[in-house]
């Protein structure tokens, strides 16, 4: 059994970022690196790392916090930093690794966004997802509030909430 552990994002996290970013998200959907290394510096108290034995990232979750209930496309492109409370907890990439799928990383890591944001009393955690997802994350407690404005990557994208 896989030992995986769980911290924020580190700058020396980019590359391993940005493989994993590559192979789960077609190109008009993958973040650019610009954006991902924005997200690190100005987002690492929501941009959580699962990590190998060997240190290595095999999967994260990251989003920004804004007031508004979902996500727009502006979210996929620039994160300001986070409030120190309230507002909603966005997910703008949930990604594991192909060869670290099927053990429960993706779970631990909307486990883990939860905590932070319900330790920072945020109204709830928001994302956008394709179709097939929404079972997904039905079953984690979200709720399917239709479909979403945003257009980012040329996708049709489905808004799902978790409120506290």
């Amino acid at each position: 059994m896989t030992k995986i552990t769980y911290d924020r994002v580190t700058a020396a996290d980019i590359d391993a970022v940005m493989h994993i970013e590559s192979v789960n998200f077609s190109e008009n959907e993958a973040l650019t690196r610009a954006s991902m290394e924005e997200r690190i510096n100005r987002i690492p108290d929501s941009f959580i790392v699962a990590r190998n034995e060997e240190g290595q990232v095999v999967g994260y979750v990251a989003g920004p916090v804004t007031e508004d209930r979902y996500l727009s496309d502006e979210c996929f492109e620039h994160s300001d930093p986070n409030p120190l409370q309230g507002g909603f907890q966005k997910v703008i990439s949930l990604s594991v690794d192909p060869e670290y799928q099927g053990l429960g990383i993706a779970t631990e890591l909307l486990l883990l966004l939860e905590k932070e944001a319900r330790s920072k009393k945020r109204q709830g955690i928001s994302l956008t997802c394709h179709d097939y997802l929404i079972p997904y994350y039905e079953k984690h407690g979200f709720i399917n509030e239709g479909r979403s404005a945003s257009t980012f990557g040329g996708e049709i994208w489905y808004n799902m909430i978790q409120e506290f």
